[in-house]
């Protein structure tokens, strides 16, 4: 499958005669909304974990030197937190385009703080993508990170500030946060 996923998104009707969808948003969603929406809430979906095994061609890196991103990947039993957004369905073009490279939405149960769930939309960029890199090492995707910038700017940016969403909404990610640390020890050596 291209990493270009537009055109499969769009075919995505599931929720086009609702008035509003609830987005669920795990990775740079989470700390930046440029879209409006109607509401926000704190929210998990089941059965994913968050993990630093997308490339970013075209936001955090370039085609010869990738950066990387999150999407999830399934795990029985596993909570992925972060932040649900309310939007009306004409906010999908704008996704669409921004979550294009190897991201397909799909349905999911999203559930908020108050116990209760809704059907709703995700973003998730499979194996099947041509932008999906895998499973690496945590120092190795540190290292990785450490070295790209795109035309969103460094990798590093994204992956401090998806840290730093995640302490804000006291969701600790021991994958995220571990990736953090190594990329402070990198950093902390640059400067020695």
């Amino acid at each position: 499958m291209s990493h270009d996923t537009i055109a499969i998104n769009r075919r995505m009707d599931r929720f086009d005669r609702h008035d509003s969808v609830w987005l669920f948003g795990y990775g740079s969603l989470i700390f930046k909304a440029d879209f409006p929406f109607i509401e926000r809430r704190p929210a998990s979906i089941g059965n994913w974990s968050r993990r630093f095994w997308q490339g970013s061609h075209d936001h955090r890196g370039t085609e010869s030197a990738p950066g990387r991103v999150v999407t999830l990947v399934p795990e029985l039993g596993a909570t992925c937190h972060g932040m649900a957004y309310l939007v009306t369905p004409e906010e999908f073009a704008h996704l669409d385009h921004r979550e294009k490279n190897g991201y397909l939405r799909l349905a999911t149960d999203i559930g908020f703080e108050d116990g209760s769930a809704i059907e709703g939309i995700v973003y998730i960029a499979t194996h099947e993508n041509a932008a999906f890199l895998g499973a690496a090492d945590e120092r190795d995707i540190a290292r990785q990170i450490a070295g790209a910038r795109g035309p969103s700017g460094p990798n590093s940016d994204y992956l401090l500030a998806l840290a730093q969403a995640l302490r804000e909404l006291d969701k600790p990610d021991a994958h995220v946060f571990a990736i953090e640390r190594h990329l402070g020890e990198l950093l902390a050596q640059q400067l020695t």
